[in-house]
């Protein structure tokens, strides 16, 4: 029957997914794996009343069609979020509602890469949007993150070498797998080169509102001057992921056309899910609720780091993000993190993260791996990190790089 299906799915590769929640799901291990927020922290009961509230309020017409771009009142607070927390002007009539933020990397992905195409990503950047990606068949150029987000001298030598490539895309606030952040000068410079070069860059930013540390820096829509950026985020880390609740901005032409994309793929969000966002949104102070899990997501950032730094050997080397979810590793060269998972971390500690080839659209960055510290406890972060600890101790010393990019890439 496979010789029925399109090339797009035969050649679209979903295990590595599928072996980070199936690892994520089982009561034996201490999961590092999913990107998962704490569900102890989802305002449950407020949204049981948001819903009630909502559906009362809009009677029978909330199980009615809506616009293909949602609710215009939940788009406007969006806009004005947008406003006040990323310092980008925009109106409700830029903003789309989708279902969550991977339909949104799917549309424009749809919206603007044809079979070869040419594309920027990081290396390694969020292994959902490469498997979004994969469908439409491009051509990868990878570029590395450090500390300071995306090597833009690098991206520079890139669109020289290969002017044709038409989409960035960007992981910029406490990026996906790594947890860095970029800088703000090489945001004003990612918009130049894409000015200069006529791409496209895709924002990827749905851990913005979730920063422990440091100084909060603007979107790189903020630095956009010919409507050449898309900003993507949703309500997945800061209320609940089973909402399946993103949304996309854009400026007018691309809202256009990606419009007309999502009327074709799914006619609209749910208008009862989104009515109920709307709801709960007037009747509550999001940003208190969002300071509620930072000061929770701070805690279990400390005591992971802690527990890295006193269980972890010298020769191995992590990131120390400001915010986010994760927290990203790098053996010393030669260690093969999803051979080391399979044949010793499962079966003697117990415990699972997200090796980083998969993380990589060269699949050739073998040596690093993925930590969350979110959805776990900190007991249990402890003794996850101790128990992975002793397994990598026996590692042969070696000097690590002076970031966290591998070597074969910077």
């Amino acid at each position: 029957m496979k010789k029925l299906f399109a090339n797009r799915v035969l050649n679209n590769d979903t295990s590595d997914l599928d072996e980070v929640f199936k690892n994520s799901a089982n009561p034996e291990n201490i999961s590092f794996a999913g990107g998962f927020p704490d569900q102890h922290l989802f305002p449950d009961n407020d949204l049981k009343q948001a819903y009630r509230d909502a559906i009362e309020h809009d009677g029978q017409g909330i199980f009615q069609y809506s616009s293909t771009q949602g609710l215009p009142a939940l788009r406007q607070k969006i806009a004005d979020r947008m406003a006040t927390h990323a310092d980008v002007q925009v109106s409700a009539d830029n903003v789309m509602m989708t279902q969550g933020g991977q339909q949104a990397i799917d549309l424009v992905a749809k919206l603007m890469l044809n079979h070869g195409d040419a594309m920027v990503v990081e290396g390694p950047t969020y292994m959902g949007a490469l498997a979004a990606f994969d469908t439409y068949e491009p051509t990868y150029y990878e570029i590395p993150v450090d500390d300071n987000g995306m090597n833009i001298r690098q991206l520079r030598k890139t669109l020289k070498a290969h002017p044709e490539i038409k989409l960035i895309y960007t992981i910029p606030d406490f990026h996906n797998p790594t947890g860095t952040t970029m800088s703000a000068k090489r945001r004003q410079a990612l918009v130049a080169l894409a000015n200069q070069y006529d791409a496209i860059i895709l924002e990827d930013s749905p851990y913005r509102d979730l920063r422990y540390s440091g100084q909060n820096i603007p979107a790189i829509k903020h630095y956009d001057t010919e409507g050449r950026v898309i900003f993507i985020s949703s309500f997945s880390k800061i209320l609940s992921p089973a909402l399946r609740t993103g949304w996309i901005v854009a400026d007018d032409a691309i809202m256009h056309a990606l419009v007309g994309l999502k009327s074709a793929i799914d006619v609209q969000s749910p208008n009862v899910t989104l009515a109920a966002i709307n709801s709960y949104l007037d009747q509550h102070d999001i940003d208190d609720h969002v300071a509620t899990i930072s000061t929770s997501y701070r805690i279990k950032r400390d005591a992971m780091l802690a527990a890295l730094d006193q269980y972890f050997p010298q020769n191995v080397h992590y990131t120390r993000p400001n915010g986010g979810f994760f927290i990203w590793v790098t053996l010393p060269e030669g260690i093969d993190a999803k051979t080391l998972l399979n044949d010793v971390v499962l079966p003697q500690a117990h415990v699972a993260y997200v090796p980083s080839a998969c993380q990589f659209a060269s699949r050739k960055v073998k040596n690093g791996f993925r930590l969350n510290f979110t959805s776990l406890n900190v007991e249990t972060i402890t003794l996850g990190i101790k128990r992975l600890g002793h397994i990598l101790q026996p590692a042969p010393v070696i000097v690590p790089a002076a970031s966290f990019a591998p070597p074969i890439l910077t």
